[in-house]
């Protein structure tokens, strides 16, 4: 298989090395908007160096993995579309819900496949919860908390093309909630606070952010994130039942001091960012693109699925601007 991947950075970077090593992927085009970029990471990972996008889709390539800035992510997917390619995608599709519809509708038109990066379905801690939920080691479930902190804030000029907290963190906590719980989310409240570096407010965002979600069976979910976590990268899932609770992301690196004389001590290597928190569950998400395009497994996250997470995310925004609660439902899905 010939893979194109679009997108040098940390993220892409990575993913080269990934599919460099996969045993199914016989050659790898690499393209970014630094072509020096892109040749550097060639040349670390063997792959082949385009001298851009238009070069790398008249490659040859069997699919395409888009892990490039997020502002390219829509055009991408529909360029792939239109060329009957694969695509694999970092979240988001786009910033905004008509910018995800457009790129749904360009590959739904052209019955092409899109599988979406959220990596957490595929970490091992957030699978076991999922199993233990529907095995009913919890009961009823009456709670789940979610928690997605970063040790600090991205670059200021990042944030006015972020899609801001709840669009560009949080739907990571929104896509997990509906995977594991298998319930849909009704109703969201949610609000944050632009308290800490100037540069949020100048941005209309927010640094600290929080959101109650009503799901369809009753339960109720909180979901929280900041960007100023000086502990370390926090992403932790409680989900509590009638019968026990159980917690994703607690472990020897979580970032959380005990202030109890007899508690656990503090973690010695405290998660410092996503890419090695999440590494394993990246490199599965690809393995599993790589299956699903050679016919081997269904698609484990398509289009609709971020679409779900991310009227989530819309409506969390809405609620904040004009504090009041929004139902899901006057998000448009189409």
């Amino acid at each position: 298989m010939r893979i194109g991947l679009i997108g040098t950075g940390r993220i892409g970077a990575f993913h080269a090395g990934v599919l460099s090593r996969h045993g199914e992927v016989d050659s790898l085009v690499v393209a970014d908007a630094d072509p020096a970029r892109a040749a550097a990471v060639a040349e670390h990972t063997g792959a082949t160096a385009a001298p851009g996008v238009e070069a790398l889709f008249d490659g040859g390539v069997d699919a395409v993995v888009i892990a490039s800035a997020t502002a390219s992510h829509a055009e991408l997917i529909g360029r792939a579309a239109r060329a009957g390619l694969p695509a694999f995608c970092e979240k988001p599709i786009a910033v905004d819900l008509p910018g995800t519809l457009g790129a749904l509708h360009a590959v739904e038109s052209a019955g092409t496949l899109l599988q979406l990066g959220f990596m957490r379905r595929f970490d091992a801690g957030y699978t076991a919860a999922r199993e233990l939920l529907r095995s009913g080691r919890l009961g009823r479930l009456h709670t789940v908390r979610a928690i997605t902190a970063d040790p600090a804030p991205p670059p200021a000029e990042y944030l006015p093309l972020s899609g801001g907290l709840y669009r560009d963190c949080l739907v990571h906590d929104f896509d997990i909630l509906r995977w594991v719980t298998g319930r849909e989310v009704v109703e969201v409240y949610a609000t944050g606070s632009d308290a800490g570096p100037a540069m949020f407010r100048a941005a209309g965002d927010v640094d600290t952010a929080a959101a109650v979600l009503t799901l369809d069976d009753g339960v109720l979910a909180t979901a929280t994130a900041a960007r100023c976590n000086g502990a370390g990268y926090d992403v932790r899932m409680e989900l509590a039942g009638e019968l026990d609770t159980i917690a994703v992301g607690l472990a020897d690196r979580t970032p959380v001091t005990s202030a109890e004389p007899q508690g656990p001590p503090p973690a010695e290597k405290p998660w410092p960012g996503f890419l090695e928190r999440f590494a394993p569950a990246y490199e599965a998400e690809l393995d599993a693109f790589v299956r699903v395009v050679r016919g081997e497994a269904e698609n484990p996250c398509d289009g609709r699925e971020a679409l779900a997470a991310l009227r989530i995310a819309e409506a969390c925004e809405l609620s904040r601007r004009e504090r009041r609660p929004v139902r899901i439902a006057e998000i448009p899905a189409d």
